[in-house]
């Protein structure tokens, strides 16, 4: 049974692997591009939603879901698309932040603020909210 994620602040404790690429960061002096992933992350706290943008948009918004669920293999998100379908993902601790649970696409994480990341999957993007660790060091390939 899936667990509905009511904070973001959950999952950027559940993140908390990640390692800060200073190279990917956002700090590009965009503001507002700032402020809108900021006001996104409180509104996902609000409904449980995440700003994502599934195959085929262009644009991303809140129209996703997200559930957890604790497995042998560790901490199972799983985003809901609005068109039914869903992605796995497992949280890993060696810095990458998550990884494609199952399936034949992987997933590529980038980091587009202080506390999110970006992760990609076939035409599916997905912004979730999470904490860098060693904030400056470099990211494992």
């Amino acid at each position: 049974m899936f667990t509905r994620i009511s904070s973001a602040l959950t999952i950027g404790l559940i993140l908390a692997a990640c390692s800060a690429d200073p190279r990917s960061s956002a700090g590009n002096g965009n503001s507002e591009f700032d402020n809108a992933l900021a006001q996104a992350s409180s509104d996902a706290e609000d409904d449980g939603r995440i700003v994502c943008a599934p195959a085929g948009n262009a644009a991303f918004s809140r129209q996703c879901t997200l559930d957890r669920v604790q497995s042998t293999e560790g901490l199972i998100l799983t985003v809901h698309k609005p068109d039914g379908g869903f992605r796995r993902l497992l949280v890993v601790k060696d810095g990458r932040g998550v990884v494609a649970a199952d399936g034949a696409e992987a997933a590529k994480v980038t980091i587009v603020a202080d506390h999110q990341i970006e992760v990609a999957i076939g035409g599916d993007r997905f912004r979730l909210p999470a904490t860098m660790k060693g904030k400056g060091a470099n990211s494992p390939k």
